[in-house]
């Protein structure tokens, strides 16, 4: 992903849960701290700047459908709320991409996972990274 972004012209940096020592990170997984969903990179393009969590690795890319946990979109939305205007991306492992906002919209009125602990949108929903972020083609271009 961080690979993708910079063939597009973006600098990437890691942030989040994944930088922070193992101790740290076996303590989070033990809470319910919305610093367990902080975004895994933050990115500049010139004055744009942007921020990702990564859903690479989620078995729902598989599928039609991508299953992202509440506590997810409903830290994500707090996120953007209080660092407006810093957008916040979900990109998932096929480079699929949706915000917070989109994610619940796309499931306001569709059916949940039976354990209410996930929101299930289609894939079809999603964005193609290269409407968001660009192209390589675009960078080439410049």
């Amino acid at each position: 992903m961080a690979a993708a972004l910079r063939a597009r012209g973006w600098t990437v940096h890691p942030c989040g849960q994944g930088t922070y020592p193992p101790a740290v990170q076996e303590a989070l997984r033990r809470t319910r701290s919305a610093l367990r969903q902080f975004p895994d990179l933050i990115a500049a393009r010139g004055s744009d700047l942007v921020t990702i969590d990564a859903k690479d690795r989620m078995s729902s890319t598989d599928t039609d459908r991508y299953a992202i946990s509440t506590a997810t979109v409903n830290a994500g939305l707090l996120f953007t709320a209080a660092h407006a205007p810093t957008p916040l991306y979900y990109v998932f492992g096929d480079l699929k991409v949706l915000t917070p906002a989109e994610v619940v919209h796309c499931t306001a009125h569709a059916l949940r996972h039976r354990s209410g602990s996930f929101h299930l949108v289609c894939t079809e929903r999603a964005h193609h990274f290269d409407e968001v972020f660009g192209s390589e083609g675009m960078l080439a271009a410049a």
